[in-house]
């Protein structure tokens, strides 16, 4: 991040396929350094370590969800990332690469021949579990940047603005669970803003895994139809440090292409943190 006083700008660029999650606890561990979780942290939880993948099951286990209902819901991110793409959704906030002499303008994660079949044949991260690769979020590179600015930066660099912050929350709970944070971080973040769930146009909430958005859905009682209405992060991919800039820039497209007003995103974090921006379209 960089900037004045007037304007930041905030970027974010990941190569998963270079740096693999998990890289800095490994290293740390190989260099004698110790894992990130103190012992005195593991005996206040009663576990050996934490894992998103143990928290997404945890959340699919007590909101009753099935492999079916997830793969549902991963076909619909395809689905709708697919047709975004074809009509041209995605042209106002992708810049354009150059790759092997092509221009690259299309998100290579997006399945446009997605089937229940073919997600559902994927094979199950553990046994009696209900995840799997197809129901999670993809591993990728990615990168992106927004610019923040104050009401003096812009007319100061005469800059034209496409929405402003209308309120920002950053919350943790358990850590064992970790993902199921959006929910409260969702409701405090509505209560500070005077606004209902109804009031909000669109949502982005992140496609970690399947259950996470559902169980947000369910908690706060939203409209699916309003949810991640040009797929997430199942079909375009979740790069980690990037996502946060990549699910703001959709969501003010999104609502400045729909005539919207409010729109709210949130995504879930390690460490049973999670953070909720709500931004008004100017």
């Amino acid at each position: 991040m960089s900037g004045t006083q007037d304007v930041v700008i905030a970027a974010g660029v990941e190569s998963m396929s270079r740096v693999p999650m998990g890289t800095p606890t490994s290293l740390a561990l190989n260099a004698g350094l110790g894992g990130p979780w103190t012992e005195r942290i593991r005996r206040r939880y009663g576990v050996d370590g934490f894992s998103q993948f143990t928290g997404a099951q945890l959340i699919a286990e007590k909101y009753g969800f099935s492999r079916e209902q997830l793969d549902w819901y991963a076909l619909k991110s395809h689905q709708r990332a697919a047709a975004a793409t074809n009509a041209g959704a995605f042209r106002a906030e992708i810049v354009p690469l150059e790759v092997n002499g092509e221009s690259h303008v299309v998100d290579e994660g997006i399945r446009f021949d997605a089937t229940a079949e073919s997600i559902g044949s994927v094979k199950l991260l553990r046994d009696g579990g209900v995840l799997s690769a197809a129901n999670a979020s993809q591993i990728c590179d990615g990168s992106a940047g927004v610019l923040v600015a104050n009401e003096h930066g812009l007319k100061a660099h005469g800059l034209t603005p496409l929405a402003r912050i209308h309120n920002l929350t950053v919350t943790a709970g358990d850590p064992i669970v970790m993902l199921e944070e959006p929910i409260p971080a969702t409701r405090r973040a509505l209560k500070r803003a005077g606004l209902s769930i109804d009031q909000i146009d669109l949502y982005e909430v992140n496609e970690a895994f399947a259950p996470i958005p559902l169980a947000w859905l369910q908690a706060v009682d939203a409209d699916p139809d309003r949810l991640n209405v040009n797929g997430g992060g199942i079909a375009l991919g979740h790069p980690l440090g990037a996502s946060g800039a990549k699910l703001t820039a959709t969501l003010v497209h999104a609502l400045r292409a729909r005539g919207k007003r409010y729109g709210l995103q949130t995504m879930c974090e390690g460490g049973g943190i999670a953070n909720v921006t709500i931004i008004e379209a100017i």
